[in-house]
């Protein structure tokens, strides 16, 4: 017998003719020509090496082999439309629901106002968001545990697709009573470095960001290191040091006068915010909605 796969259409037809008690009329309850439906027997005995079906005037029955193989085959029809039963709840279950990984900026500063603007046009994908530094989704992306992850870092890891969707800023701010407040000549980034900065933790994308505006400087030690955008501006604002934080995390308290920007020169604090998923090099479905409904307002002012 050979080692092939049996034709499941010719199963499904086998079992449709004993049901029926005739050939003509299995063929129709499964939509089959009769004289498609002929050979597609045949074809399906032949494969099996065994008769399965004693044809006479009156009808068709299964011989003895026949009832035994009748048995397996509704058991195999059985699995498969268990499988495609499963297989079409998951895909939808799959299409309602967006996996959306974000680092902490991106993810307390952009994207409320991102997601608000897709649940206008997806009211029905249920959307997951989790909030962690930027490492760990590209971790996440990578392993299929994100549909698509928003980040701040610009080492994008190999294997994933990216898309820059938006613009940011870094700021180095400081409490009102620090002597930088006071500083009229902008901070070099030897200055910068000379300074125990109170920081972010290794594997964020400000931190990232903050030590490639610095490489070539020998950095000093951290006043401390924090885990959150909301820490380390509190930390600050109580005197622990200068900080370098997006501009996103800072705007409100300078314009409260809680903090004090102090303006540098020569560095590049500027760096971009990144989509990335893996895949095709164009990602469609839900996650593609929204990376670009997140890239619209960048590309404007570009």
């Amino acid at each position: 017998m050979s080692m092939r796969w049996p034709d499941l259409a010719a199963l499904e037809l086998f079992v449709a003719v004993t049901e029926e008690g005739s050939l003509s009329a299995g063929a129709r309850r499964v939509g089959m020509a009769q004289p498609n439906a002929s050979r597609a027997i045949a074809r399906l005995e032949q494969h099996l090496g065994l008769v399965l079906l004693d044809r006479r005037t009156g009808g068709s029955r299964p011989t003895a082999a026949g009832g035994d193989i009748l048995r397996q085959a509704r058991a195999v029809l059985t699995a498969v439309r268990t499988l495609q039963e499963q297989s079409g709840a998951l895909g939808t279950e799959r299409r309602g629901r967006l996996r959306v990984g974000a680092s902490l900026t991106v993810a307390e500063y952009l994207m409320p106002g991102w997601l608000t603007a897709f649940k206008r046009i997806q009211p029905s994908v249920v959307v997951e968001l989790d909030v962690e530094n930027s490492r760990h989704i590209f971790e996440q992306v990578a392993q299929g545990r994100a549909d698509v992850g928003f980040v701040e870092s610009p080492n994008i890891p190999a294997g994933l697709r990216r898309l820059v969707v938006a613009a940011d800023r870094l700021a180095v701010v400081v409490a009102p009573e620090h002597a930088w407040a006071r500083r009229t000549p902008p901070l070099s980034g030897s200055d910068l470095a000379a300074a125990a900065l109170v920081v972010r933790e290794p594997g964020s994308g400000t931190r990232l960001a903050l030590d490639r505006a610095l490489k070539g400087h020998e950095q000093c030690k951290p006043a401390l290191e924090l885990r959150s955008n909301a820490a380390v501006r509190i930390a600050v604002e109580a005197g622990a040091g200068a900080a370098v934080l997006s501009d996103f995390a800072v705007r409100a308290a300078v314009e409260r006068g809680e903090l004090v920007e102090v303006p540098v020169a020569g560095l590049r604090l500027e760096r971009r915010i990144r989509a990335v998923w893996k895949g095709a090099r164009v990602l469609d479905g839900p996650a593609g909605e929204l990376v670009t409904l997140a890239g619209t307002g960048y590309r404007r002012i570009r």
